[in-house]
């Protein structure tokens, strides 16, 4: 989770691709350039331990956009796919 916010604050749409399970990936990523994250609370999280083969976090991505700001809540679901760890889907809480 941490490593894919890290990726959406530096635009690094290879990564998030790459991280992306293939039956839910987008074939790109548009970056709003204007729109720089600052902050991640990962607020809990469920599963996804070694052995595990699915969890989910739930978190809050806070960015900044123009002179205003805001917040992304998101629970997001993962999967180990070929032994790593990928996205699978997310719901806006």
């Amino acid at each position: 989770m941490r490593s894919r916010y890290s990726a959406y604050a530096r635009c690094e749409e290879r990564y998030l691709l790459t991280t992306w399970h293939p039956s839910t990936r987008p074939s790109a990523i548009e970056f709003d350039p204007s729109l720089r994250w600052h902050a991640l609370e990962v607020l809990a999280c469920e599963a996804g331990m070694e052995g595990d083969l699915d969890g989910t976090v739930e978190f809050r991505a806070h960015f900044r956009q123009g002179s205003g700001g805001g917040q992304m809540h998101e629970v997001s679901r993962f999967t180990r796919r070929a032994g790593r760890w990928v996205y699978l889907d997310g719901r806006l809480a």
